[in-house]
């Protein structure tokens, strides 16, 4: 956890503190700015989910109040992709529907995640035919895949405590850094000739 100091004014002590610990007196906390992004980025996860049969009756049940998946920060479901930023794709997916899947993904803002729920996203499942596609890995990247015919709620619970646990630890101020300059279209900037 990241440390930082505090100090309730002049001529008080400074004592060091950690990031979510209560004061008392007035005083500052200080922490680096990718653990605070990344503390709200694992407390207000949105997830698209993208059902595409039975894996999907799971991930209601997930949902609802026996399970609660608000408690660990994935309040709403999103069905846009551009308000999401994990996909949660539960059940087949067949060619056909994998261009679609790809899109929604190509749409959704950085950074993103994505779960392949059930043994039908992760490996096409027992069914072995021609529209079918053998695992969404195929077509975008799987930070977790969750094992089951179909999957339990309690296995989706765990698979977002450990994307949390994956997105306490990113650095994204590195990510942001690394983005490459926009590079100006030729013609552009100096003025016309």
């Amino acid at each position: 956890m990241a440390g930082g100091i505090a100090g309730g004014g002049t001529g008080s002590r400074i004592t060091p503190v950690h990031v979510g610990e209560f004061q008392e007196e007035g005083g500052f906390v200080l922490t680096s700015v990718d653990s605070i992004i990344n503390w709200a980025r694992k407390n207000s996860i949105w997830p698209l989910p993208l059902g595409l049969s039975c894996c999907a009756i799971e991930f209601m049940a997930t949902a609802a109040s026996r399970f609660d998946m608000a408690r660990f920060g994935a309040e709403v479901a999103r069905f846009s992709p551009r308000q999401a930023d994990l996909m949660l794709v539960a059940g087949t997916l067949t060619y056909k529907m994998g261009e679609a899947c790809r899109r929604l993904y190509d749409q959704m803002a950085e950074p993103r995640w994505v779960i392949a729920m059930g043994a039908c996203a992760a490996s096409g499942g027992m069914f072995r035919s021609y529209p079918v596609m053998q695992g969404i890995d195929h077509i975008v990247p799987v930070d977790f895949y969750i094992p089951g015919c179909p999957p339990r709620p309690e296995m989706v619970i765990n698979a977002l405590i450990q994307l949390q646990g994956k997105i306490e630890k990113e650095s994204p101020v590195r990510q942001i850094l690394r983005r490459p300059a926009p590079v100006a279209a030729a013609g552009a900037g100096a003025g016309a000739e």
